[in-house]
């Protein structure tokens, strides 16, 4: 009697749990395993993208003017500089030594000038001129005679041709103090060079000598001079990144943009479009165009050489209603819906005609068809 009680029991038991299985399978049926996510509200921007690396908007490589040996360098990589500050200097004794000489020629010069002005005065030849005129004035009258004559006329020419030596030494005695002055000129300029100066500010990027170096002067040397150091403004960088041609009709100068780098994924720096290369350039079959977009660096977060995306912002709706994009079924004939949970239909879901907005290819807006909340069937 026992045993046929504890075989009772275990027939209703199995039968029991085989009722609740079939049961529970008419309830879920095919609804079993759908992923389904609710439509929510989220700023929703369509966007053209441009990647690239972040440089400087303005970047400067400091040469030097004079020829010289690498006496200090007063400022290192990565530090802050002004504008007008001095970063570098050259040694200062062989241009000194060439500023004393020039000064001393140029003294020679002015020297020998006045000393020309001295000669060049018309003094003596104004004489014999006027002595040249009484006696001929005389000789008409048979005053004097013709010996007396030919003596003053031939003093006169003498004086004359002395006068007029002493006014080309005048001439070459200006020329050479001009000369003398544009000499001593380049060598206190020259001197003034030694001191190198950062013509912007912002903060060293590379620092190309050492103290002791030797460096040709970008004046004199063919190879454009010795590269002292780098420096850029690191208060506004850009990025020239390559849009593809199919998008770049959709841009224009000014247009804004969103980067986002990879050392700072939780964060978007503002930029916005400054350039777009009228040239495109085609590469694997593909025609690019460049594009620069300027970016705001008041942070100084973003550095130089950084790979960044640049998202210019076609267009901008926010606190929209999206759903994912992979939630929208596309008909044929250019319809557009979504499909819901429906527990009572066959398949467990069904079909809601939506109209559509923009699209950042990962969700998309609903204008109509849906409500905050609703959970919408993903594939």
């Amino acid at each position: 009697m026992r045993k046929v009680l504890i075989i009772g029991a275990i027939v209703v038991a199995v039968g029991a749990v085989a009722g609740y299985l079939v049961l529970s399978k008419d309830r879920v049926g095919p609804a079993q395993g759908l992923k389904t996510v609710p439509a929510g509200r989220e700023d929703l921007a369509r966007v053209v993208l441009a990647t690239g690396k972040i440089e400087p908007f303005a970047r400067v490589e400091l040469k030097s003017r004079a020829s010289g040996v690498v006496e200090r360098l007063l400022v290192d990589v990565a530090d802050t500089v002004q504008a007008g500050q001095v970063v570098a200097e050259l040694d200062k004794s062989i241009l000194e030594a060439r500023v004393r000489q020039a000064r001393g020629s140029f003294e020679a010069a002015k020297a020998e000038l006045e000393k020309a002005q001295i000669e060049a005065e018309p003094t003596e030849f104004e004489y014999a001129q006027k002595t040249l005129g009484r006696n001929k004035e005389l000789f008409s009258k048979n005053l004097i005679s013709s010996a007396d004559m030919d003596a003053t006329e031939k003093e006169f020419r003498m004086s004359s041709s002395r006068y007029q030596s002493a006014r080309s030494r005048l001439a070459v005695a200006k020329a050479q103090l001009i000369r003398a002055q544009a000499e001593l000129d380049g060598a206190e300029e020259e001197l003034r060079n030694s001191r190198i100066i950062s013509p912007i500010s912002g903060i060293v990027l590379s620092r190309d000598v050492e103290v002791g170096n030797a460096v040709a002067s970008v004046i004199s040397a063919a190879s454009g001079g010795t590269n002292i150091m780098t420096i850029a403004d690191a208060s506004k960088m850009h990025v020239t990144g390559k849009v593809p041609e199919s998008d770049v009709g959709k841009i224009s100068v000014g247009m804004p943009a969103r980067i986002g780098v990879e050392s700072f994924r939780d964060e978007k720096f503002s930029g916005q479009v400054s350039r777009i290369s009228p040239l495109g350039r085609e590469q694997d079959n593909v025609t690019s165009f460049e594009v620069d977009v300027v970016i705001d660096n008041d942070t100084r977060k973003l550095m130089t050489g950084m790979t960044a995306n640049a998202e210019i912002v076609l267009e901008e709706h926010p606190k929209t209603l999206v759903v994912p994009e992979a939630a929208i079924v596309y008909g044929e004939s250019g319809d557009t819906s979504v499909e819901v949970p429906d527990p009572g239909s066959e398949t467990g879901k069904k079909k809601v005609p939506i109209k559509v907005g923009i699209s950042n290819g990962v969700k998309t807006e609903v204008l109509e068809g849906l409500k905050e909340g609703d959970q919408v069937v993903t594939r």
